[in-house]
């Protein structure tokens, strides 16, 4: 491929293996590669270090290593607004959101875009397992770590200044890669947990902003109150561990009243309530046309199989899927990703 060899971009760097094996192929590729730090969240939580001084140290490494420019963009002020606070809000609702999307609608592929274009790039790149071409975003070749799912509100404007240098490999290469080349970061784990904190769970999380609230775990079908739990707001649907309600059969969540702080559970995993094979979406984000009525495929939560389902607008922001095959845990506030083959068109959110 011939590359303008004056074409500017700027690589999100996260100090973790795939931005730095990124931003190495754009090197090697041509391009005039500037590193970027986005400094998102850098606040320590009980028993919890924020990692970000690590990771911009690792990042700042391997951009020493391929001899590139390197900034730091401080977008706190904004992700804390754009991202922290929705998903804190939409929880006190009831609501299961993913920051993970909101922050690539947000921050990476909006304020990152922006800033990076303001100041003398191009285009820019991350290390998403993802590929696009002409503005149209499509699945990586490596499914299992497909990451198209949190980039579906994105927007095709967006994607026609955006390279995915990774998305073309699966993560064994990657790391074979980024060993081969000598990166510091090739054997570096990664993250987990809250995309801007690491490894803490969004239960503990929540717990610094929300106060406990003391309320009943009640069996769904009898009505008996089976034990107690500190807010109903720390609860998911189709959730099973951590009630420590004891017993033999495990028990899921089903439902959640969050003006009674109640929370409902059956041992029954085939309860009607777990099951949906009918999901009605609102807030609908398209990355490019708005489909037509007809068959697609979708995607629940990431990492799940694609399944089958029959798309219906109800009206321009608000359709419903019918699936072939029903599936389980859909909660309130997920989003519902819609493909058509390997091209992912947009989504929503589950009603």
């Amino acid at each position: 491929m011939v590359v303008n060899k004056k074409l500017k971009v700027y690589v999100g760097m996260s100090g973790g293996v795939d931005s730095s094996l990124a931003a190495a192929l754009l090197v090697e590729q041509g391009y005039d590669v500037t590193g970027v730090y986005m400094k998102n969240w850098t606040a320590d939580l009980p028993g919890m270090k924020c990692p970000w001084a690590e990771d911009l140290a690792d990042a700042k490494r391997v951009a020493v290593q391929l001899g590139i420019d390197f900034k730091v963009f401080d977008f706190e002020k904004q992700y804390k607004h754009k991202v922290v606070d929705y998903m804190i809000s939409q929880y006190k609702k009831g609501h299961t959101p993913n920051p993970d999307i909101m922050c690539n609608q947000e921050v990476k592929f909006k304020l990152f875009l922006d800033s990076s274009l303001e100041d003398g790039a191009d285009m820019i790149a991350t290390g998403h397992y993802a590929r696009v071409a002409g503005g149209i975003l499509k699945q990586a070749v490596d499914k299992n770590k497909d990451q198209t799912y949190f980039l579906y509100r994105v927007t095709g404007e967006a994607m026609l200044k955006t390279l995915f240098p990774v998305g073309e490999f699966t993560k064994p290469q990657v790391r074979k890669m980024a060993d081969e080349r000598g990166l510091t970061t090739a054997v570096k784990k990664d993250s987990q947990g809250i995309c801007f904190i690491g490894q803490i769970g969004i239960r503990d999380f929540l717990s610094q902003y929300v106060d406990s609230k003391p309320g009943e775990i009640i069996d769904k079908k009898s009505g008996k109150v089976l034990g107690h739990h500190d807010g109903a707001i720390f609860y998911t649907f189709g959730q099973r561990h951590g009630m420590e309600l004891g017993g033999g059969m495990p028990y899921y969540v089903v439902g959640k009243d969050m003006e009674k702080n109640e929370v409902y559970v059956t041992t029954n995993l085939n309860d009607e309530t777990l099951w949906k094979k009918e999901i009605n979406l609102t807030d609908l984000h398209w990355i490019n046309n708005v489909p037509v009525d007809g068959k697609y495929q979708i995607r629940v939560r990431h990492r799940a199989p694609l399944a089958d389902a029959d798309l219906n607008f109800t009206d321009k922001q608000n359709i419903n899927l019918t699936l072939i095959n029903p599936e389980r845990a859909i909660a309130p506030g997920q989003s519902v990703v819609i493909y058509n083959g390997d091209i992912c068109l947009g989504g929503g959110i589950i009603i």
